[in-house]
């Protein structure tokens, strides 16, 4: 499932395409993906204008001049794409429509630099979702969830009161959305290799008995946001059904240290180790138990 940075990827990818236009026209193919669509998606998308296009979490969130927010949730397998256009720049470029029975929602739009065009979502195995509420007003897939790791609100005081007292591993921490948002399973386990932190540690124990982070919460803070600051700047990861918003892979997955490396050498400088995998709650989970360690 695309976590934080492959969601960035696909909301920069449509931000200079979608702010500004007009949806004339939306064509909706079926009646549900996830979850039904909402009612009147059709009549209220049509005639609205494109505020600006934001993320939170994992969610994409499409202002919209009626006061409406047009809430997308990729899945495994959901895409954004233009049929007359890619997005962005080189190298990374695909022809879209090589699988039209998977565009779901077609919306025809007008932008007043760009012209008219087809803005399409697709989705092969439909786990995403679309939903639209009041811009402002509570939605329920928002609502708890903790601070961006990449603002001004992420911090190790910040962790430090989410793993106050949790007895749940470090891992299963950072995958809470109420701790912090977006993080998913590769970006974790990169980060948690980068602070030397072994996956399987109480969270409770990086921090102090009066609340305070320890030192290594303050290192995985910081690992945290240059995983995902590197990995934006590579478009994402692709394993199997991530696409950027030009329908193109992303390439952070070259520079995994741990994720998905089961068996091979530590790619530490001076470590003889070798990565292994174990299962935490049914995930896989990959460290390298030499350069990792309890704190």
């Amino acid at each position: 499932m695309p976590e934080l940075p492959e969601v960035e990827t696909v909301r920069r990818g449509l931000e200079p395409w979608l702010t500004g236009a007009r949806f004339e026209a939306v064509t909706l193919n079926r009646p549900n993906l996830r979850f039904p669509f909402p009612v009147s998606l059709k009549e209220r998308l049509e005639g609205a204008r494109v505020l600006n296009v934001g993320r939170r979490a994992k969610y994409l969130l499409i202002a919209l001049s009626n006061g409406h927010t047009l809430l997308s949730h990729l899945g495994m397998t959901g895409s954004w794409r233009f049929a007359e256009h890619g997005i962005d720049k080189p190298p990374r470029y695909y022809e879209p429509g090589t699988e039209p029975k998977h565009d779901h929602f077609v919306a025809e739009i007008s932008h007043p630099e760009h012209g008219s065009s087809h803005l399409i979502y697709a989705d092969p195995r439909r786990f995403g979702f679309l939903d639209l509420f009041e811009t402002g007003a509570d939605n329920a897939y928002l609502l708890g969830i903790g601070p961006e790791p990449l603002g001004n609100d992420f911090n190790a005081e910040a962790l430090a009161r989410g793993f106050f007292g949790k007895k749940a591993p470090v891992k299963a921490a950072l995958l809470d959305q109420r701790v912090v948002a977006g993080l998913g399973n590769i970006y974790v386990a990169e980060a948690l290799y980068r602070a030397h932190i072994l996956p399987t540690v109480e969270a409770r124990s990086l921090v102090t008995p009066k609340g305070k982070p320890k030192k290594a919460l303050e290192d995985l803070t910081i690992a945290v946001r240059h995983v995902l600051t590197e990995a934006i700047h590579s478009g994402g990861s692709t394993l199997q059904d991530f696409r950027n918003a030009e329908g193109g892979t992303g390439y952070f997955q070259h520079n995994f240290a741990v994720y998905d490396r089961e068996g091979e050498p530590c790619r530490s400088a001076n470590c003889a180790g070798q990565v292994q995998r174990i299962v935490q709650s049914g995930r896989s989970t990959f460290f390298c138990p030499s350069c990792q360690k309890s704190h």
